[in-house]
């Protein structure tokens, strides 16, 4: 907004230089803000639903909202996320009821082939992802505060290595690990330990924990068929017991597309993800699965990807659908807007339940000795949605893969069959297919 605000202006008055015609071609952020500056009392889904009425028109808009022209015209928020588009629920049939589960199929995505669609409204987002976002998640104070104290801890944060293509790489930013200790599990303290210092995590975790649930139980209701959870979700509340914290310094620091592990979550894994600092945009897209005679990759433009922009105090859940059948990236920008605290840095903080019964101790163990992984199959279609354990040593620099496979089994609520007291064999069983596949 500052760099509009800044400005050189072309025209000596406010209305003639928003209503002339040289800012036909600009950006919508653009005519936006000069809007937004000639009318502060109107919010922005007004505004920018006038200037969808008129064609994008800075003109005929601006016209119309001096006429009064405008529904129900409200004060513009004062503790907003910035502008955002008008909601595409705005658009859908009148029949449609949004409360209404989903049916059994997946809904066709709004992106096309190649294309980017933006999504800013968390009404809009949680139609149209996996995921459903929470803005202003915590009193402003809190959320600086936490800011500040993570941005210092960033300072040790380190960069991941690893083998990619038989090439010792290094991960695009730097990350660190918080993880609650037995002891402190025991004792139900659960706090979070670094270092042997003890974090604001705590106090943030139990309010996550909360919110995540209720987002959960809400998609469950209003998303999932018939009302129920997924098969393989846990039924259990999701209690988070550690936290991947990121930092990306600068607007090219990125993460690419990729899933996150889930050999200590378990199957349909719920992630709770707190952005602080920099707004950046969070990228989403479907994986299509290929036929057997299908020897290529996957597309990673065959539905178009989605763009959910996270700005500071903003908390997105990733929920239990996500990693199995869609990717996630943290997209590389060509500017950012400098935050007054975190400067070009943006925290990410990552809240996981790791599950008990997925513990190493108990998971299968390859041919090199060392605990498998879980992953799932994306990219075929005989075997998708199929879990199995494997070999991660090829992804560890100065290891190789071994050859060990193993086709993972769960009941209908996720536990592992070695869990004997909670183990239930499912009814429908397991995905059939017996080859072994390319996650």
């Amino acid at each position: 907004m500052e760099a509009f605000l800044k400005r050189t202006q072309r025209k000596s008055s406010a209305l003639q230089e928003a209503s002339g015609s040289d800012y036909d071609g600009e950006s919508t952020e653009l005519k936006l803000a000069i809007l937004s500056s000639l009318f502060p009392d109107v919010s922005q889904e007004a505004l920018l639903e006038s200037l969808l009425a008129h064609d994008g028109s800075v003109e005929v808009a601006s016209s119309s909202l001096a006429d009064g022209q405008v529904s129900s015209p409200q004060k513009a928020p004062t503790k907003g996320v910035g502008w955002s588009q008008t909601s595409l629920r705005c658009f859908a049939s009148k029949s449609s009821n949004p409360e209404s589960p989903v049916s059994p199929e997946k809904a066709k995505l709004l992106s096309k082939k190649g294309a980017t669609l933006h999504l800013y409204d968390p009404v809009d987002i949680a139609e149209h992802t996996p995921c459903s976002i929470i803005h202003n998640f915590l009193p402003q104070e809190e959320a600086n505060a936490l800011l500040r104290e993570m941005l210092e801890e960033s300072k040790t944060f380190e960069k991941d290595t690893f083998k990619l293509f038989d090439n010792v790489v290094s991960s695009p930013h730097t990350s660190t690990f918080y993880v609650e200790t037995q002891a402190e599990l025991d004792t139900q303290k659960h706090e979070y330990f670094y270092n042997g210092a003890r974090i604001t995590l705590l106090r943030v975790k139990s309010r996550v924990q909360e919110a995540v649930n209720a987002e959960i139980q809400h998609r469950i209701n209003t998303k999932y068929p018939n009302g129920k959870k997924l098969r393989f979700q846990s039924p259990d509340p999701w209690s988070p017991n550690a936290a991947f914290v990121n930092c990306y310094d600068g607007p090219q620091q990125s993460v690419g597309y990729h899933s996150d592990h889930l050999t200590y979550l378990g199957p349909r894994a719920v992630i709770g993800s707190l952005s602080l600092g920099v707004a950046r945009e969070f990228r989403v897209r479907r994986v299509v699965p290929k036929d057997a005679d299908n020897k290529t990759a996957e597309d990673p433009n065959a539905e178009g990807q989605i763009s959910i922009h996270l700005p500071h105090n903003s908390l997105l859940v990733m929920h239990a659908e996500m990693q199995e059948e869609w990717k996630h990236s943290i997209a590389p920008a060509q500017a950012i807007d400098r935050h007054p605290i975190a400067g070009n840095k943006r925290i990410n903080v990552t809240y996981r339940d790791y599950k008990a019964s997925f513990h190493p101790k108990y998971t299968a163990r390859c041919k090199c000795g060392i605990p498998a992984v879980l992953r799932v199959v994306q990219k075929q279609k005989e075997t998708y949605g199929r879990y199995f354990w494997m070999c991660h040593g090829g992804n560890v620099p100065g290891k190789e893969n071994c050859t060990f496979f193993e086709w993972a089994d769960f009941d209908d609520d996720g536990n592992p069959s070695w869990d004997k007291e909670r183990y239930r064999k499912s009814i429908s069983g397991p995905i059939s297919g017996d080859q072994q596949p390319k996650a």
